[in-house]
């Protein structure tokens, strides 16, 4: 091992994820536009892909991390930068036909007034709240659809992060209306999209107009998000109930998706489904925080972080694979980036050095 590589080993978990922010910000940043590329090299973004709008909100929430862990002061400006771009990117507003996008950057917002005091993305997130609200109907018993161009198609990824939204909002100003919404949409999604034998949370149902679940869709996201959801509802009631149904979910996803014998969680693959391990990990170490007997959450987030760290980052270029075991080969998307890093600020959070 060379004396470069051995040092790179050697560091802390909390300079590892700093050096990896500054990876992603080397590689993906576009000053032209002042948000994220969704490629690297840059050659790979082509003039009509896809705008995947959430990516961006998950981007903020990365540069959330950085600030609390680091109280530096240029994630702040980062911060401001990146949304306000993001907001002219989308046409000047934050608002979007996609309900989930929208709960994901109103939950950026949010972490980001909490922890910089701007009224302005306070503002953003009480505006996208009104609008998220309007996605509730009766179709399929109720629960929130998942773009307004498809209100009978109701999943955990509209649901889910709603229910941490409004627990938080109701946690910040005590409004009596976002709790009960917290309430209604959780026992909705935990009704109609989770197995009450095991706490494994399904995707979603009626995707194609014929009422079904799509049952074999097991993704670590909903058993990230819907974990999260029962973690805040249970600090802002203290109903134990909420807890027991986090940690039941939390190790019903570590049995059924990570590989028995070295903990690695599953490779999911690129596009939108290279953000799902990243936001299963966010929430497990929220869990791991408020339960930590749970001793097995633990173990599964720093065997993930060691793994990347050790196997899977190409660490001349600063770049991971979706396959945290499996150094990358290029392009490398966006999504599969932001999931490398909030594993290492995960494992950074978990570990004080």
């Amino acid at each position: 091992m060379t004396q470069a590589k051995e040092a790179m080993e050697a560091v802390s978990w909390q300079e590892k994820s700093e050096w990896f922010q500054q990876c992603l910000l080397r590689n993906y940043y576009n000053a032209e536009t002042g948000i994220m590329n969704q490629w690297y090299p840059r050659a790979y973004n082509v003039a009509g892909e896809n705008f995947y709008y959430w990516w961006q909100a998950h981007v903020l929430d990365i540069l959330v991390d950085g600030y609390e862990r680091s109280g530096d002061p240029v994630y702040s400006l980062k911060i401001m930068e990146l949304s306000q771009s993001l907001q002219a990117y989308n046409g000047g507003t934050f608002r979007h036909n996609y309900y989930d996008d929208m709960e994901w950057t109103a939950l950026a917002l949010l972490r980001a007034y909490r922890v910089t005091g701007y009224e302005a993305y306070l503002n953003a997130v009480l505006d996208l709240w009104e609008d998220i609200k309007t996605a509730w109907n009766e179709q399929l018993g109720g629960g929130l659809a998942w773009k307004k161009d498809q209100l009978d198609y109701k999943n955990t990824p509209a649901n889910a992060p709603a229910v941490i939204l409004a627990a938080r909002l109701y946690e910040l100003f005590h409004k009596q209306e976002d709790l009960e919404w917290a309430l209604r949409i959780y026992e909705w999604n935990k009704i109609y999209l989770m197995d009450s034998t095991t706490g494994f949370v399904w995707d979603g149902m009626n995707r194609l107009g014929d009422g079904q679940i799509d049952y074999d869709w097991e993704f670590t996201y909903c058993q990230g998000v819907f974990l999260g959801a029962g973690l805040e509802l249970y600090k802002n009631t203290g109903d134990v109930h909420y807890l027991e149904d986090a940690n039941r979910t939390a190790n019903t996803c570590i049995d059924r998706l990570c590989d028995p014998i070295n903990l690695m969680l599953p490779d999911e693959g690129i596009d939108d489904t290279g953000l799902f391990k990243g936001i299963l990990i966010r929430y497990l170490v929220q869990l791991c925080k408020i339960s930590p007997v749970n001793i097995r959450i633990r173990e599964v987030i720093l065997a993930n972080a060691m793994q990347l760290w050790e196997k899977g980052l190409d660490k001349q270029l600063g770049l991971c694979s979706s396959s945290w075991e499996v150094k990358p080969e290029l392009p490398v998307q966006l999504s599969i980036q932001l999931s490398g890093l909030m594993l290492l600020e995960g494992a950074a959070a978990l570990v004080n050095e």
